[in-house]
């Protein structure tokens, strides 16, 4: 068995990473394309997608990684798996989400999950966090009104950035005025899973 080592970190600003991925034609990836659809932006190796399609049968779901190896993994296994509402892709979000929920045939935006995103601690590396103004500009043109956006994250000061970002777009009203004690998802992601 080979074992690939990939990059903790990478920076998304990098220009390698600025070209918009092609959008895959919808009704290929899945089953039942219009069934509604929930992204989960830096889904790493896909370990909370596979539970949750498991569990969800009448959704869809994408994960959307910027480290390739991560995702020819995750596509492996879901191949293994059969799974038929779950796919992967490798790209920079930041500039491709409106290139794929633009596509013709896209899916219905219901959910969107950002967990445990690079908490780029350094100042002068902030810049490069998932969740930036134009992101959630994207997210607020794509996503069906009732629609929801989570975020998690171990680093109290990130997961702070993350919803005042998202609150500050007036499509966007925060839910619950404190945090959840528990995620809301019938799964966990990677990041929850290593935790003691």
């Amino acid at each position: 068995m080979a074992v690939v080592r990939v990059r903790q970190h990478v920076n998304p600003l990098s220009e390698r990473y600025q070209q918009p991925v092609d959008p895959p034609t919808w009704s290929a990836i899945y089953g039942r394309p219009q069934q509604p659809l929930h992204l989960d932006i830096g889904c790493g190796k896909g370990e909370f997608l596979f539970q949750m399609a498991t569990l969800q049968p009448e959704w869809n779901f994408l994960g959307v990684e910027i480290r390739r190896p991560l995702v020819q993994r995750a596509l492996q296994w879901r191949d293994q798996a059969a799974l038929e509402n779950l796919h992967f892709l490798f790209c920079n979000v930041n500039v491709s989400l409106r290139h794929l929920l633009d596509s013709p045939a896209a899916p219905p935006l219901h959910r969107v999950s950002i967990q445990f995103p690079d908490p780029w601690f350094k100042k002068r590396h902030q810049k490069r966090r998932v969740v930036q103004p134009e992101l959630v500009a994207e997210l607020s043109a794509f996503l069906v009104s009732a629609g929801q956006v989570v975020v998690q994250s171990d680093v109290e000061a990130v997961a702070q950035e993350m919803c005042d970002r998202i609150a500050e777009h007036p499509a966007f009203q925060r839910s619950h005025s404190g945090w959840l004690p528990a995620s809301p998802f019938p799964a966990r992601s990677g990041s929850e899973n290593a935790s003691p």
